[in-house]
């Protein structure tokens, strides 16, 4: 299971960013995805989730609203769209794969300077 995250960067408070997460070693389009962040200092928490087929959502209090979770079974892909972005979104940012056992990607940066 190999989970390889892109697309973290430096971006200005109201600013916009998509996150990718590409996927191999399993069967994608048979998993739920999710994306956590872990804040300096604090623990990982969770984000956001998506179902199988791309169906059902789910979000964090914290980023209703703001942030859309999305996959693409054909490229073995989930994104994180991230519009509004608040200094207190900066964190390193993770997808997780789990059947059982949980994978995790090495994680990008997403820096919002206040």
């Amino acid at each position: 299971v190999h989970l390889v995250e892109s697309g973290g960067g430096l971006v200005q408070p109201g600013g916009s960013l998509r996150l990718s997460c590409a996927a191999s070693g399993f069967t994608f389009s048979s998993v739920a995805m999710s994306w956590y962040r872990q804040a300096p200092g604090k623990e990982r928490e969770w984000v956001a989730g998506i179902n199988r087929v791309g169906t059902v959502t789910n979000y964090a209090a914290s980023v209703q609203g703001r942030f859309t979770i999305s996959r693409d079974n054909a490229k073995n892909t989930v994104y994180l769209q991230m519009n509004s972005l608040k200094p207190e979104d900066t964190a390193a940012y993770y997808c997780k794969a789990s059947w059982g056992d949980e994978y995790w990607g090495q994680g990008t940066q997403v820096t919002v300077p206040s």
